[in-house]
């Protein structure tokens, strides 16, 4: 299927193209407008539309770029984009010459240079401030469906110019885009549409969509959730008023027991909004748990921000006095947490373990008891041994909770390092070798050798200048001898460390480590 450009014009000005509220905004700059002009006149692919066709207008919607579009009652059936936004907004904006815009609009002023040399690569279209427009090259391509504009602006042009422009509106006034309708009234197909075309690799990217149509305008979701982030802010989890899908993913957790796009959209406004404040306990209480439990200073800190859903879930509670663990539960909640990391549990099939665990949280919320921890998961000495320290992934960010978890000691005064600054900040200056770099490097290892998760520990910067970039047993004089072993033991650090062996420290440090995750999955 494909539409005509005039035809565009048509249904966008009569109400029947429409951009939903979920979209986001218009976000080209002029350069791309005036490419995809050019792509449109030497007949290069620039892409389709995506339409969502329905019979049910929506209760919000968002105006084309800086055009405020009329309030008219429409023809049924609506289309509304749910892909191609931006080509659709820059080919309304170039070309249609009834609506003031309401902001700047500088990216519609798209002229044609008469003067160029035709050319595959280079575009004959640019984009141009008024003082630098020469009416003698550049013709305005935005007269081209408007016939008094267009009569006016070729009136001046030599014979020669005003055929080649009458070639090029030609173009324009023959060119179609090409669309794909997807005709339905399940809301649910339409999250999974969106989700597919917007994920560009971020997990239910579709959450947004269904934000904009399942609340009413007495309930303004966005100031509650940044009403809950401001509350959490001093804890290190402010930012989670940014993970809107994080949110919304707890709301259909908690009220309808299932985290599916198609959950959500079944979920009526005032059930939400009538549960909002066990939603918002269950959301404190998971941080709680995290931060006093489990050594998570800030969301940044998670391996997977998946694990607050179900534990949002478990902590639920429509009191205000929150919910009280028990022992048992406390250890089955953080063998599911550590089980979770070290499986990479959330890595794929993330809504089918998300409903299963969400479940097994009602049931250990309500009974005390659950299969919350019985799935598998192993950790071995290749989980260190072969993975690099960089700050982010999955892998790294387990292995720091891991560390974190031991309540590591300083290496050069013995005392305990406070955390809290050091996960919050989260970067790399408190990581260090502990092999030093240059140390293995005059043995000849490589980058990819010494970065391994095995060779690090928390080290504060100014601890790993006092130590210095020597052999490990020549900085063990400048560690205090009384308190060694106990700052090893913090470590997960054996004193093979001091061999100077590398080989030999990495297997014997790898076990150690493997050991203790191992303990942590199994810990009653």
């Amino acid at each position: 299927m494909a539409i005509t450009i005039r035809r565009i014009l048509e249904q966008v000005q009569n109400g029947t193209i429409r951009i939903p509220a979920f979209q986001r905004g218009f976000v080209w700059d002029s350069e791309r407008v005036a490419y995809l002009m050019d792509s449109i006149y030497k007949g290069y692919p620039f892409g389709s539309l995506i339409l969502w066709r329905t019979k049910e207008k929506l209760s919000y919607e968002k105006r084309l770029g800086p055009f405020e579009l009329q309030d008219v009652e429409p023809e049924y059936p609506i289309d509304y984009v749910l892909d191609g936004q931006q080509r659709l907004t820059s080919i309304f904006g170039v070309f249609q010459t009834d609506l003031s815009p309401t902001e700047d609009s500088s990216w519609t002023r798209i002229y044609f240079d008469m003067g160029a040399h035709s050319d595959l690569q280079e575009s004959q279209f640019v984009c141009l401030p008024e003082n630098e427009v020469k009416p003698d090259r550049h013709f305005p391509v935005g007269t081209f469906f408007d016939v008094t504009a267009y009569r006016q602006a070729t009136s001046s042009l030599s014979p020669e110019q005003a055929n080649l422009i009458d070639q090029v509106q030609s173009v324009f006034k023959e060119a179609t885009v090409p669309t794909q309708e997807v005709a339905t009234e399940d809301r649910a197909k339409v999250a999974i549409v969106f989700e597919r075309v917007n994920r560009m690799g971020v997990e239910l990217d579709t959450f947004q969509l269904l934000s904009a149509w399942t609340w009413s305008e007495d309930f303004d979701l966005q100031e509650r959730i940044r009403s809950l982030a401001d509350e959490v802010s001093p804890h290190g989890f402010g930012d989670i008023s940014e993970d809107t899908n994080l949110i919304l993913r707890c709301c259909a957790a908690v009220v309808a027991q299932d985290a599916s796009p198609a959950a959500l959209m079944d979920l009526k406004g005032s059930e939400v909004r009538g549960r909002f404040d066990e939603i918002e306990n269950g959301v404190r209480g998971a941080i709680d748990f995290l931060r006093s439990n489990l050594e998570v200073k800030t969301l940044a800190n998670l391996p997977y921000s998946a694990l607050l859903v179900p534990l949002s879930v478990f902590f639920s509670t429509s009191g205000s006095a929150g919910r009280k663990l028990t022992d048992e539960q406390r250890s089955a909640l953080k063998r599911w947490f550590w089980k979770s990391c070290f499986s990479r549990r959330f890595s794929a099939g993330v809504l089918r373990n998300l409903k299963r665990d969400i479940g097994e949280m009602r049931k250990l919320q309500k009974w005390g008891k659950s299969a919350i921890d019985t799935f598998a998961a192993v950790v071995d000495a290749d989980y260190f041994m072969e993975q690099s320290f960089t700050i982010g992934t999955v892998h790294t960010k387990t292995f720091i909770l891991l560390l974190a978890n031991r309540r590591p000691l300083s290496f050069v005064s013995g005392s305990p390092i406070d955390l809290g600054p050091v996960l919050q900040a989260y970067n790399r200056e408190e990581f260090h070798h502990l092999m030093p770099r240059s140390f293995l490097k005059g043995q000849g290892k490589s980058t990819g050798e010494i970065n391994k998760l095995t060779n690090f520990a928390i080290i504060s910067a100014d601890d790993n200048k006092t130590l210095g970039g020597v052999a490990p047993s020549v900085y063990k004089s400048r560690m205090p001898g009384a308190s060694l072993d106990t700052i090893l033991e913090s470590a997960a650090c054996p004193h093979s460390l001091f061999d100077d062996d590398y080989a030999i420290f990495m297997a014997a440090r790898s076990r150690v480590l493997a050991e203790y995750g191992t303990g942590l999955m199994t810990a009653s």
